[in-house]
């Protein structure tokens, strides 16, 4: 059924659905994107230790806000009923979180990021194969934009030492993320809290049997702390509410917001100030966002009319 076919009011409120949850997947992204402005504050010199930690608090997080939302029956409730969507959508999150630091002892930060930069290529195609919902020529093009800025961005940080390893693990971050942003709209009747909950859990137990100790100062477990609640916990409850509201596409694209934003933490917290390149490659993401997201409002205006 075509929007032009609802009613006023049911159209008013998918309108108002989809505005909220492209907020909520972009506040995801603003979480996100304060991870490496933290991590530079860390002498953790372990780097499973600092999944485990990150990932165990990001779990502790999601669950007390769950039982602080639903109660401790509805919360029980959320995890009976998340069926395999849920456990899928579990494991792509532990996957995406251990893959990322295994993929950067093999090869370049750079090559990582530009490799996720696939993610809305990867959920636009899979929601188009699957699900055959439709992508827009607008959505390719700033899907294609995207990409671009990416590459931009880190052009300047390649250094040829090309690992097979690592690419591979790190283009498996991107399909595997965007598995979870096409499964998570596909099933807006399942709650993916828990199971993204669940993902953290199973990711702390893959990192307790790489650790080679679970011992931190206690200045730096004041740091995981953080990092695992607002910048991992809170980012994962935002994403996973948001992107049952809106196009795979959309979220995954909004989802970029996180590369366009770090680097700008970084230099306002640390004083590292971003390359030319990294700068141009920002504003390309960015153009292409507000041009994207510009004309999606006046088309959304144009079919509550």
């Amino acid at each position: 059924m075509s929007l032009n076919t609802l009613s006023p009011d049911t159209a008013v409120n998918d309108i108002r659905k989809e505005r909220v949850g492209a907020l909520l997947v972009f506040g995801s992204a603003f979480f996100w994107s304060f991870g490496g402005a933290i991590a530079r504050f860390l002498d953790v010199t372990d780097s499973w230790t600092i999944v485990f930690w990150r990932n165990f608090f990001a779990a502790v997080f999601l669950i007390v806000f769950m039982l602080l939302r639903d109660g401790p029956r509805g919360t029980v409730a959320l995890y009976r009923n998340m069926g395999w969507p849920g456990f899928v959508v579990a494991c792509t999150f532990a996957t995406a979180t251990t893959c990322f630091i295994i993929a950067i002892s093999y090869t370049t930060v750079a090559n990582v990021v530009l490799l996720q930069a696939g993610v809305p290529l990867f959920a636009a195609l899979m929601s188009r194969i699957f699900f055959g919902e439709r992508i827009t020529t607008l959505t390719w093009s700033a899907i294609a934009a995207v990409i671009a800025g990416v590459a931009i961005m880190v052009s300047g940080s390649f250094t040829g030492s090309v690992s097979p390893i690592g690419d591979a693990l790190a283009l498996t971050i991107a399909v595997v993320f965007a598995a979870t942003t096409v499964i998570t709209r596909r099933y807006t009747a399942v709650r993916m809290t828990p199971a993204a909950s669940l993902g953290a859990l199973i990711a702390c137990a893959i990192s307790m049997t790489q650790a080679g100790t679970l011992f931190v100062p206690l200045d730096q477990f004041a740091l995981l702390f953080v990092f695992g609640t607002l910048n991992l916990g809170l980012g994962m409850a935002l994403f996973v509410t948001g992107a049952r509201m809106i196009p795979s596409a959309l979220a995954a694209l909004l989802g970029t917001g996180e590369t366009m934003l770090a680097p700008v933490w970084v230099a306002v917290i640390h004083g590292e100030i971003p390359s030319e390149r990294a700068i141009w490659g920002g504003l390309v993401i960015l153009a292409a966002l507000i041009t994207y997201l510009g004309a999606e409002f006046r088309r959304q205006q144009a079919g509550a009319h």
